[in-house]
Parts: C-alpha cells; sequence; structure tokens
C-alpha cells in the first residue's frame, strides 16, 4: 500500500521514525517519506544517515505538531500519516505539565484538523502503556491523545479520513533505553534495580516499525491495535546486560508502576483476540459497519492484558540474545 505513496512521520528522527523511514525506504517503494521535526541539528545528523543521492524519496521539514500552520503545509499532498511525536520523559512531564499537554494532547488535536482538511487517507498514533489507567501526567496525556484520534473518525464527513491508534510497551533499543543504562553501569560493576519484582512487555525496534506498518495496512478507523508480546522481569534484563554485577535497589520512581497494563478489565468488553494481536473496539457507531471480525473473537469478560500474568516470558538467555543483537 505504500509504494508511490507519500508517507509523513511526525517526530521521525527519534528511534522508531529512524527505523520506520528506513523501512519504507527499502522495502516499499514510496514517492516520498517525510521528516516532520523540530530538531534542525537530529535532522542533519539523520541526513547523514540517509543521504539523498542513496535515499531520493527521502524529504526532511521542520516543524511542531504544536504548530497548525504549519502543520497545512506540512501536510499538503501527504497519504500517510504516523503520528510519533511526543514529550514522554515522565519525569520531565512532571515538571511542566502545560509543556507535555501543549504537544501531546493540542499537537494531536492539529494532526486531527490538519488530516482531514488536507485530504490524507489514514493516520495511525503511537500510543503507551503508560495511557492505561494513568499514574503520571505523561499517561493522562497519551490517553487524551488516544480518544482525539479514535472520536476524529466520528466528525471526517465526506473527507474519508481514518484514524487509528498502535498500543505497545517499552522497545528495546530504542534512545534512552533501560538497556543502555545497564550497559553503562556494568563498567562500576553494580546495576540499579527500583523494584526486583517489576515486569514489563517488551518488543524490539524492527517489529514495532512492522506492527505499526501492518497495522496500518489494515485500519478501518477506530481500532486501538495492542500487539501480542512477551513479558520480562527486570532482574532478569540486569541479568542479561551486566551478569554478574551487584543489584543496587533504588526504590520505585515517581510515575512509575510496578507492572504494564496494556488492556485494562474495563475495556474488556470492547476487546477481541485476532491472533497474534488484540483489537480495541470504539464504541462510535460509524466503526461497526467498516469492522470484519472474521477470525477474531471476544475476550472474556474479566480478561486484562498484564505484563505481570502474562504467559509469554522472556528468560535470562534469550534477552541476552535479543540485546546482543539489537
Amino acid at each position: 500500500m505504500f509504494k508511490d505513496k507519500t508517507v509523513l512521520i511526525t517526530g521521525g528522527t527519534g528511534s522508531f521514525g529512524q527505523e520506520c523511514a528506513k523501512t519504507l525506504l527499502e522495502e516499499h517503494q514510496p514517492r516520498k517519506v517525510i521528516i516532520l521535526s523540530r530538531d534542525e541539528l537530529k535532522q542533519y545528523q539523520m541526513g547523514l544517515r540517509f543521504p539523498e543521492e542513496k535515499y531520493p524519496a527521502i524529504r526532511f521539514f521542520l516543524g511542531d505538531v504544536r504548530d497548525k500552520d504549519r502543520l497545512y503545509r506540512a501536510f499538503s499532498g501527504v497519504d500517510y500519516v504516523i503520528h510519533a511525536a511526543a514529550l514522554k520523559q515522565v519525569p520531565a512531564a512532571e515538571y511542566n505539565p502545560l509543556e507535555a499537554i501543549k504537544t501531546n494532547i493540542m499537537g494531536a488535536a492539529n494532526i486531527t484538523d490538519a488530516a482531514i482538511d488536507c485530504g490524507v487517507k489514514r493516520v495511525i498514533a503511537l500510543s503507551t502503556d503508560k495511557a492505561v489507567n494513568p499514574v503520571n501526567l505523561y499517561g493522562a496525556t497519551k490517553l487524551c491523545s488516544d480518544k482525539l484520534f479514535v472520536a476524529a473518525n466520528s466528525y471526517v464527513g465526506e473527507a474519508g479520513t481514518r484514524f487509528s491508534v498502535v498500543r505497545y510497551g517499552n522497545v528495546l533499543g530504542s534512545r534512552g533505553s533501560v538497556v543502555q543504562l545497564f550497559q553503562e553501569q556494568r563498567k562500576t560493576g553494580t546495576v540499579t534495580i527500583t523494584d526486583e519484582r517489576m515486569t514489563r512487555f517488551w518488543i524490539t525496534l524492527t517489529r514495532s516499525v512492522e506492527f505499526v506498518l501492518e497495522s496500518m495496512a489494515d485500519m478501518v478507523g477506530g481500532e486501538v491495535f495492542v500487539p501480542k508480546l512477551p513479558s520480562m522481569r527486570v532482574v532478569d534484563l540486569a541479568e542479561a546486560c551486566a551478569p554478574g554485577c551487584a543489584l543496587r535497589h533504588v526504590g520505585i520512581r515517581p510515575g512509575e508502576k510496578l507492572h504494564e497494563l496494556m488492556i485494562p478489565r474495563d475495556e474488556a468488553r470492547n476487546t477481541v483476540d485476532c491472533g497474534d494481536r488484540f483489537i480495541i473496539k470504539p464504541v462510535f457507531r460509524f466503526f461497526y459497519g467498516r469492522f470484519n471480525a472474521e477470525g477474531c473473537k471476544p475476550v472474556p469478560e474479566d480478561f486484562e492484558y498484564n505484563s505481570a500474568t502474562n504467559d509469554q516470558w522472556l528468560t535470562v538467555e534469550d534477552l541476552g540474545r535479543i540485546v546482543a543483537a539489537s
């Protein structure tokens, strides 16, 4: 579906954006891949990785999702938008709440308006497990963002733009990953652990890109796509990254959860199991005339998708192989 199409990635200089651009450029023959971000230095550095003579389809566009006028200019002639831009550092969002709101919530509203008015065909937004029963401001802003993208399908009118959301947990190899922290701390012989009971879902950067592109191809508008992922124990990850090192417990940080939750029980009634993924269906009437539930089945009423009660687990050996290959 991406051949000869124009795809724009907001926040495209981030870890996900760069991997997504690489996949699109090398495997899907797009007409253009537009990288929209606000940091000229990161665009310059990304341009070194993707030189124009080798990747003639790539374009760089300076702009901020807070600036609606700039989005109207950027979205002109665009077929698909992948929204990866966000302020996502939990402590920074707690200390600078209005900045997180302006980018994560108002930015999402700007994208929906610009996409509809510019005739973009499909928009898929990246969410996070922290949007589920949020306990910090970052999660609360992403919950609002998710609601905006789902609800946008109900007022597109004749424009026909479709909006959906992808939700997943920690990405191995992304910038700022705990893997990098553990590997750096390995040099000291001691790694810091917040709580030895802590569990997390885990997805590789490559799989996250695949899942987003697959979801964009399958979406009818309004879904929240959740991949089925393995869980891991943080102490096992520490052992895989820094074998033999001592553990120093520092306690759970403000706004942090002991376990990750991607589908709460309150959303089970709207969730279907589609094999390699779950789909959370919206409550809006527009959705049911489009969605084909073939191959999907409802989950139990008391179902929740929690990293602590998952049936797939990564061992220390599994994590070591994944980290080594990343």
